[in-house]
C-alpha cells in the first residue's frame, strides 16, 4: 500500500531466509555467526522512555545505509518540484486537463516496462554501478527539461517525450536502490529502515508542491527543473560513497533479459508470503485509494469549507498521516510478525477510508484520511520488509521491480474504478463501499491463505 506518486518520483518462500548475512560496508557476508555480529553492532538496547517510541534510527549507524538514506533527504523535495512543474507547464500550454492525464499515461508505461527489466538487470550487475548510471540519466533529463523550458519551446511532445525517458530511468533506478537496503542493513533493522526511507519521500510529498507553488511566482517554472537536477548531483555522490553491490553468485552476472523477468514471476508464484504482500497492496490501493473523488467531494460535500481548503485538505491528509506514522515508527518497527503487521495496517486502512466516506464535517474526514496515511506507512514499512527477507538476493531486484509496477499501477486503477463506481452509485456509496471492500477481502485471504499471517523474521 503505498500513496506515493510514483509516476514523477526518482531516487526509491515461506521463511525468511535471505543471503548468508549481510555487512554494513555493503559485502556479504558468508562466514561464522561470530563474524556477522563483528560486523553488525549490537541492537539490543531499545531507548529508554518515549526515545523508544519515536523514529527508530539504528539503521542510521550504519555508514552506508547513511549516505544512501540522507540523498533522499534532498531529492524526495526535488523530484516532487518535477512532479508539479510538468503537469504545470502542460496545461499552461494546452488549456487542457485531458492533455496532462495523457501524459500521465505517457510516463506510466515506460515505467512499468523498466522497471521490470531493471530488477532483472540489478540482480545481474553491480547495483552501485547501475544506480550511478541512472541517478546521472534522471539528472540529464531535468537539465533537458530546464532547457525546453528556457527556450520556451512550449512543445507538449517534447514534453512527454522526455518525461517517458526520465520514468524510464526510474524504471531502471528504483529495484536496485531498493534491493541494496538489505545488503547495507541487518535483517532485523529492515523494517526501520523502510521506515525511514517512507517518511523522508511522504514528506517530499507533503512539502515538495508546496515549494513548489510557493517558488513558480518567484523565480519561474523552468528553474523547478533545475534545482531538482542540481539535488540529484548529492543522489550521484552519496552512491558514489557506497561499496560495490556485485550479484552474490556469478551465476546472475550479464543475464537479464526476458528468462530472468519471467524466472521472477514464477519465483513469486512459488513462494506465497511474497505473493500475498503484493496481493495486500493491490486489495487496499484499488479497492480503498477514493482519490479520483476528491475533486467531487471539495466541490459538493465540503463545499461549505471552501473548495480550493477542502481540496487542498483532502490530498495533503494521508501524506502527512503517514508522516506522524514515520516519525512514531518506534511503535512498532520491532515488531516481528511482519505479516500480521500488513494484514492489520490494511483493515485498518480499509476502516479509515469507510470513516472518511461516512464523514459530513471536513475536519473529521481529514483526520479519518490521516489515519489512513499512518496505515500505509505502516503498510509499507512490513512489506518492504517481507520482500527483502523473504527473498533471496539473486531476486530481490526482480522482487523490487514487480514492487514498483504494483505501487504505480494500483492507484490508477483506483481512479478507473471510484471514477465509474461514484457515476453509478453515488460518491458516498462508493468510498464506503470500497472502504467495506478491503476490510472484508483483506480478511477473507488472511483466513484462506496463512502464510502471510505466520511469516515472521
Amino acid at each position: 500500500m503505498d500513496t506515493s506518486n510514483s509516476g514523477t518520483d526518482h531516487g526509491s518462500t515461506g521463511d525468511s531466509s535471505t543471503d548468508g548475512g549481510s555487512t554494513g560496508d555493503g559485502s556479504t557476508d558468508k562466514s561464522s555467526a561470530g563474524a556477522r555480529t563483528a560486523s553488525h553492532p549490537k541492537t539490543t538496547s531499545h531507548g529508554r522512555g518515549w526515545r523508544r517510541w519515536m523514529m527508530d534510527t539504528r539503521p542510521l549507524r550504519r555508514p552506508a545505509f547513511r549516505r544512501l538514506w540522507s540523498s533522499t533527504i534532498v531529492t524526495a523535495v526535488g523530484s516532487q518540484l518535477t512532479a508539479v512543474a510538468v503537469p504545470k507547464q502542460i496545461y499552461d500550454i494546452t488549456g487542457s486537463s485531458a492533455w496532462v492525464g495523457y501524459a500521465s499515461l505517457a510516463g506510466l508505461v515506460p515505467l512499468v516496462v523498466f522497471a521490470l527489466w531493471g530488477g532483472a538487470i540489478a540482480d545481474s550487475m553491480d547495483r552501485r554501478k547501475l544506480l550511478l548510471l541512472t541517478n546521472g540519466g534522471i539528472a540529464v533529463t531535468s537539465l533537458l527539461f530546464w532547457v525546453q523550458a528556457v527556450t520556451s519551446l512550449d512543445s507538449v511532445l517534447v514534453l512527454m517525450v522526455l518525461l517517458a525517458l526520465q520514468q524510464a530511468f526510474f524504471g531502471l533506478n528504483s529495484p536496485a536502490r531498493n534491493a541494496s537496503i538489505a545488503r547495507l542493513v541487518p535483517k532485523e533493522e529492515l523494517a526501520a529502515a523502510n521506515a525511514l526511507g517512507s517518511t523522508v519521500m511522504q514528506t517530499g510529498l507533503v512539502a515538495g508542491p508546496l515549494l513548489a507553488g510557493a517558488l513558480i511566482p518567484v523565480i519561474g517554472l523552468a528553474e523547478l527543473y533545475l534545482i531538482d537536477a542540481l539535488a540529484l548531483c548529492v543522489t550521484v555522490w552519496a552512491v558514489w560513497q557506497l561499496p560495490p553491490l556485485p550479484p552474490v553468485t556469478t551465476a546472475a552476472t550479464g543475464r537479464a533479459g526476458w528468462r530472468e523477468i519471467v524466472a521472477g514471476f514464477r519465483y513469486i508464484a512459488q513462494r506465497k508470503v511474497l505473493l500475498l504482500s503484493f496481493l495486500a497492496d493491490i486489495i487496499a490501493m484499488v479497492f480503498g485509494m477514493p482519490r479520483a473523488l476528491f475533486p467531487q467531494l471539495a466541490a459538493e460535500t465540503y463545499a461549505p469549507y471552501g473548495e480550493g481548503l477542502a481540496l487542498g485538505l483532502l490530498f495533503a491528509a494521508i501524506p502527512i498521516g503517514a508522516v506522524v506514522g514515520g516519525l512514531m515508527s518506534g511503535t512498532f518497527s520491532r515488531a516481528r510478525r511482519h505479516g500480521l503487521m500488513v494484514i492489520a495496517a490494511v483493515v485498518a486502512w480499509g476502516a479509515a477510508i469507510t470513516g472518511f466516506g461516512l464523514s459530513t464535517s471536513l475536519w473529521i474526514a481529514v483526520v479519518f484520511l490521516a489515519a489512513a496515511g499512518i496505515a500505509d506507512m505502516i503498510s509499507m514499512v512490513f512489506r518492504g520488509a517481507i520482500l527483502l527477507s523473504a527473498a533471496t538476493d539473486e531476486m530481490r531486484g526482480r522482487m523490487q521491480g514487480v514492487f514498483t509496477v504494483v505501487v504505480a499501477g494500483g492507484p490508477r486503477l483506483a481512479d478507473v474504478l471510484h471514477g465509474t463506481a461514484a457515476s453509478a452509485l453515488g460518491v458516498r456509496t462508493a468510498v464506503v463501499g470500497g472502504g467495506l471492500l478491503v476490510i472484508a477481502t483483506m480478511l477473507a485471504l488472511a483466513a484462506t491463505m496463512p502464510a502471510l499471517r505466520r511469516h515472521r523474521v
